[in-house]
């Protein structure tokens, strides 16, 4: 069994000093990495900038951009039996980047951003015949709906849905609780605890459905 994983947040180039990212640890992608390896099975976790050490005895691929996430991603889903997208993926990135440090200048700044690559969308178009393909959705306001529809629109097996609002849970916290959804309806909740159990909980509804 060959768990493909992403954690962690993206970052995207704006100078050599300066970019756009978000408040993404990594903790429950890592945590998820650790779970998904004491089941047995083999585990790849590509990870973008985090300050976390990887669980031992499995395949970690260093990222910083979106695009270096997709190329990673893209290259070993293949061979994945269940993928799991935990990571934060800028959804823009600067247009024009700077090979030198900005100067100020009077006045405001106007910067121009492009879309990303929909690593999720992708995976769900090309997800061959027993791939499990799972996606996180970090939302602020109607969750579950929002996330229903992520399912649906992505080709997903599994949507977990996380209230990122709460500040006792969620991004840079110890602690998560999530909504899993399937493709078929199920909804588990899973109650708030540190995200190591909440990470095993995880992965044993995946293997189980």
């Amino acid at each position: 069994m060959l768990f493909l994983i992403s954690a962690g947040p993206t970052r995207e180039k704006i100078d050599p000093i300066r970019f756009i990212s978000n408040h993404s640890s990594g903790k429950m992608g890592y945590a998820l990495a650790a779970a998904a390896k004491a089941t047995g099975g083999e585990v790849v976790l590509i990870s973008g900038p985090t300050q976390l050490t990887p669980p031992e005895n499995i395949t970690v691929v260093q990222v910083e951009s979106a695009a270096e996430m997709a190329e990673a991603v893209h290259r070993h889903a293949p061979e994945a039996d269940i993928i799991i997208m935990a990571a934060a993926v800028a959804d823009y990135r600067p247009v024009k980047t700077f090979s030198e440090k900005m100067k100020k200048t009077p006045g405001n700044l106007m910067l121009e951003l492009e879309r990303t690559e929909d690593i999720l969308m992708n995976l769900g178009k090309h997800k061959r015949p027993n791939q499990k393909l799972v996606g996180f959705a970090a939302e602020t306001n109607d969750v579950v709906e929002h996330a229903i529809e992520k399912l649906k629109k992505k080709n997903l097996d599994w949507i977990i849905a996380n209230d990122v609002s709460r500040k006792d849970r969620g991004f840079g916290s110890d602690h998560n609780a999530v909504t899993m959804i399937s493709a078929n309806g199920d909804i588990c909740e899973v109650a708030l605890s540190d995200k190591k159990t909440v990470a095993r909980r995880i992965i044993r509804k995946i293997l189980q459905g």
